[in-house]
């Protein structure tokens, strides 16, 4: 019987110690946990405090300021619920914004995708003088907007600018880039392609790079022409980037505001009086803050919604390698 005891008071005490192991073990990987969090949320604290402070508060403020009715000064009068929204709804400058903002995209979104891809495809042959071209065709990603706009709008001088020049030498009359309702959205369309085609052609390029050799040889081998091997092979594997591309382009285009400001400033007869430029001249022209913070949730909405049909119904096209 003592023998037995004791050896029930050795097993007893080796699982107290076993136990009290376990509990330590725990306890160290707990406290492991908390430090590698710590240190986790410390690198990221500098991009947390960005985000709030630059995005996340004005988003807040933005929907404060909509239900809200303003002074000249920004400062709050009164509570007005979505008076705001209904009064922007039953606006027709805001639906003549949303056709001008809808049809901007239409002309600058497609063409500039369209035009990056041929000259992605054209210069990624591996012939000597291509990286002239790639230069060329990547430099407008280095100017900025205000830089672009400006340019263009010498080209687009009615008297002085290049293309009334060119068009005179060919004895066609000169064209009103952006002073006739008819060619001021056009025009600006033009010089958006222009200003986005760097960044498109580099994105698309190294799409482009990233197919292996192997599939084009092999396509070769089996007797395919460059035009087959490219839809055959090219677009299905560069699908992605080109969704990519065309999601990212599409919120840049809803968010348009620099090129119209310096080149037409909304006009003439509000035909560039985009969703942005509306905002703006709502805001901090109008100083109608409130109904001007109405209209960027109503931005924001339309941009969330037309990412997540892309997301939804065009993404199921792409392939993924």
């Amino acid at each position: 019987m003592g023998e037995l005891n004791k050896s029930m008071g050795l097993g007893t005490r080796s699982q107290q110690q076993a136990s009290s192991k376990a509990r330590i073990r725990t306890g160290s990987l707990k406290i492991q946990r908390l430090r590698e969090n710590a240190l986790a949320y410390t690198f990221l604290a500098p991009s947390l405090i960005l985000f709030a402070v630059f995005m996340f508060y004005p988003m807040i403020k933005s929907v404060y300021l909509s239900l809200h009715s303003t002074d000249p000064a920004g400062n709050v009068a009164a509570y007005v619920g979505l008076d705001n929204f209904t009064t922007l709804f039953s606006s027709g400058l805001f639906l003549q914004g949303i056709k001008v903002t809808l049809l901007f995209a239409l002309l600058t979104v497609p063409v500039g995708i369209l035009l990056a891809l041929v000259l992605a495809a054209l210069t990624h042959s591996k012939l000597r003088g291509m990286r002239i071209f790639q230069f060329a065709f990547s430099l407008p990603m280095v100017l900025s907007v205000g830089s672009s706009a400006v340019i263009w709008k010498f080209l687009f001088h009615p008297t002085l600018g290049m293309f009334n020049y060119l068009l005179s030498l060919l004895h066609i009359n000169p064209v009103p880039w952006l002073t006739s309702p008819d060619w001021a959205l056009f025009s600006v369309a033009m010089m958006t392609i222009w200003m986005n085609l760097g960044f498109n052609y580099i994105i698309l390029s190294s799409g482009l790079q990233g197919i292996p050799d192997d599939m084009y040889e092999s396509a070769k081998m089996d007797g395919a022409g460059p035009l087959v091997t490219f839809w055959r092979i090219s677009m299905p594997l560069l699908s992605p980037t080109i969704f990519f591309v065309t999601v990212v382009s599409i919120i840049g285009a809803f968010q348009s505001f620099a090129q119209i400001n310096i080149l037409t400033k909304g006009g003439p007869v509000n035909s560039t009086n985009v969703f942005v430029y509306s905002i703006y001249q709502e805001a901090f022209v109008n100083f109608r803050f409130g109904t001007g913070s109405a209209q960027a949730i109503v931005l924001f909405a339309v941009i969330l919604l037309l990412t997540m049909i892309q997301f939804k119904w065009v993404e199921r096209k792409v392939h993924y390698q």
